[in-house]
């Protein structure tokens, strides 16, 4: 095993898994299903079954039992073992003919306990024991019909999906976002007047709800569980209100502290709310050909960080679009395959241009390998010179099996180049540049009101013009990078101008995307009326104000804007960055915005940037990859929708 990392804690994970698999019906959930897909790729799966037949199914109430001849099944799932879940388990045991259970967890049984409302003095009487796991036990035993059948119960952190050797996601918690001011009225309607909340810096555990702490505590549960893994005594730092929660939650974990006294090495976990900073998230500033894919390419069914490439160009089929769903799509997780992982790799940390350059050098070798019948050329790399590049491998079933993977990598960069999205991305950001010089000279309104003319109907816009789901992120774009304004007639004015011609636009598209859909609560444009669209449209720029108005607590980062002057066009200089300046910076004196979160007396005393050893920076929303030490972990997805 390599140096403890993502990859070989989450490689070490599965082999456990793995190891139980053998023969087995395998049931997984689609965060489980996600961490193997990055992690080692369901070949290794297939492989430990060994089984000639399919033996892989979705955990689901729907999902099909096991027949006469398979007498073993392995549940994988990345949640509680409680209500819906439990319930699931049992309906598809009790159809099924098991008589061997195994079910995994990602989440340790000292959370287990605390959603069975067990007090924290009962919970550590039982280290070492595992009650509630037992009882499961027993439960699945009953349900196979015979008590003297075999079940086991197991905690295996299978948190991460590894994306990359220094950027890991949790699909798992994609939900998890951070909390808004309108959150606050939401969790004063809980609390009795004379308890009433503030603002989000009065926002503690005790505030919210029972659902949102038991995730919290299953994100600290796996997070703990790595930290182990790189034998590190971490310490916990947050910039943001939800993140601070998160923090104190990990750095007061009783297996965390426990773990902590034996651990040999040190690391600092910032923890960081992404709603400070969704700039980067919508923004098209990013010269990078991974973002560009993860932006036009459809998404993966079923995963929140990778998406379908069309491999009808390999086959003998016409790439017809009724021949699309026959060959079954590529993707960018190659997590077998050597070759494309260092190509992947690389794409991640280069910028568009090189990154091209880079998919060309790697298919030319590959093809130069093969001795294939490769015509070389210089110069600008072209969609149509790489997919003649491509095309070599068509014929050769060799060739093809040797390099599937660097050849998914390389349709995907054809497929992106070539989308007609990817011609709109220097619009987006010829747009984006000109906002950043207005927002520093003009007012919302008058912002607002260059967007107003760009808002069309479906009946007369064009390909160059904006959807309404690309107007979302555009309006998103211009409430976050701009930050706290003040409100005033004009923005009032400008801002009902906006939202009526965006509800009009709603009503009159034919047919409602899954994002309008959810925005409006209506399946169909057909029931959705002026009205409907106009609250919606008003609940949106609620949002819009609170995400705006999400640094107003920050002393030190109150602005991902920095103004341009006579040398200098005004620039978008990302939160993430500012974090990592501050705590690499050895001049600065102590931190203003970056709270650290202390675990017992001992780190009260602690002050000062020496706190910061190996940083290991989270986010409660997305991250884009960027070149900072250590680790970095993104608690959802590399290009995320918009979060509504």
């Amino acid at each position: 095993m390599n140096t403890p990392g993502v990859l070989s804690f989450t490689q070490q994970a599965w082999e456990q898994v793995l190891a139980k698999a053998k023969r087995a019906v395998v049931y997984l959930d689609a965060a489980c299903a996600e961490s193997l897909h990055w992690g080692c790729g369901s070949s290794r799966l297939l492989e430990a079954v060994g089984s000639p037949a399919c033996y892989l199914r979705e955990f689901e109430p729907a999902a099909v039992g096991g027949g006469v001849e398979q007498p073993k099944a392995v549940f994988v799932l990345s949640s509680l073992l409680k209500g819906r879940i439990v319930e699931t388990l049992r309906d598809i045991i009790c159809r099924s003919h098991f008589q061997y259970c195994v079910v995994v967890t990602a989440v340790n049984h000292a959370v287990h306990l605390t959603a069975n409302h067990v007090p924290a003095a009962a919970a550590a009487e039982l280290e070492g024991q595992q009650p509630v796991f037992e009882q499961l036990e027993e439960k699945l035993c009953e349900w196979m019909g015979n008590m003297n059948y075999t079940a086991e119960v197991l905690h295996i952190p299978l948190l991460l999906a590894p994306v990359a050797p220094h950027l890991a996601l949790t699909p798992a918690f994609a939900s998890l976002f951070p909390l808004l001011p309108q959150d606050v009225h939401i969790l004063n309607s809980a609390r009795p007047d004379r308890r009433r909340l503030g603002s989000l810096a009065e926002v503690d555990a005790t505030a919210l709800t029972p659902e949102l702490l038991l995730q919290i505590r299953c994100l600290v549960s796996g997070l703990s569980s790595l930290c182990e893994h790189l034998g590190v005594r971490e310490e916990c730092f947050a910039v943001g209100a939800l993140s601070r929660i998160i923090a104190a939650d990990l750095a007061n974990f009783a297996p965390a502290k426990n773990r902590r006294k034996t651990a040999t090495g040190r690391a600092s976990v910032v923890f960081v709310d992404r709603t400070l900073d969704l700039t980067g998230a919508v923004g098209h500033h990013g010269d990078n050909l991974v973002e560009k894919i993860l932006a036009v390419l459809p998404q993966l069914p079923g995963h929140t960080n990778d998406v379908m490439v069309n491999m009808v160009e390999l086959t003998a089929l016409q790439d017809e679009e009724e021949n699309q769903n026959v060959v079954v799509p590529g993707c960018l997780a190659q997590s077998n395959d050597p070759a494309a992982k260092a190509l992947w790799e690389a794409l991640l940390n280069t910028k568009h241009k090189e990154a091209v350059m880079e998919v060309r050098r790697h298919l030319v070798e590959a093809a130069s390998r093969e001795n294939l019948p490769i015509k070389m050329s210089v110069g600008r790399v072209t969609p149509g010179q790489l997919m003649s590049y491509i095309q070599l491998f068509k014929n050769n079933l060799k060739s093809l099996g040797n390099h599937c993977g660097l050849l998914q990598l390389g349709l995907a960069t054809v497929q992106t180049l070539k989308h007609p999205q990817t011609a709109k991305w220097d619009n987006f950001l010829a747009f984006e540049r000109l906002l950043l010089q207005n927002i520093g000279e003009s007012t919302m309104s008058v912002v607002l009101n260059q967007l107003l003319p760009m808002i069309k109907p479906l009946n007369q816009r064009t390909s160059d013009d904006y959807s309404p789901e690309e107007l979302l992120v555009l309006l998103l774009y211009i409430y976050s990078v701009g930050g706290e304004f003040s409100v005033d007639k004009d923005l009032g004015e400008g801002e009902e101008k906006v939202k009526k011609a965006l509800a009009q636009v709603f009503c009159e598209e034919s047919e409602l995307s899954p994002l309008l859909r959810k925005i409006t609560g209506c399946d169909s444009s057909i029931n959705l009326t002026f009205h409907k669209s106009k609250s919606a449209v008003d609940e949106l720029f609620t949002l819009l104000r609170d995400i705006a108005g999400a640094r107003n607590l920050m002393k030190q980062f109150k602005s991902v804007y920095v103004p341009g002057n006579h040398t200098h066009q005004a620039s978008y200089k990302p939160l993430l960055k500012q974090v990592v300046e501050e705590i690499f910076n050895p001049e600065r004196p102590d931190p203003v915005d970056i709270e650290h979160m202390s675990s017992g007396l001992t780190d009260l005393l602690k002050t000062g940037f020496s706190m910061f050893m190996k940083v290991i920076v989270l986010s409660t929303r997305l991250l884009k990859p960027l070149n900072i030490p250590e680790l970095l972990f993104a608690t959802d997805r590399l290009h995320p929708d918009l979060g509504f």
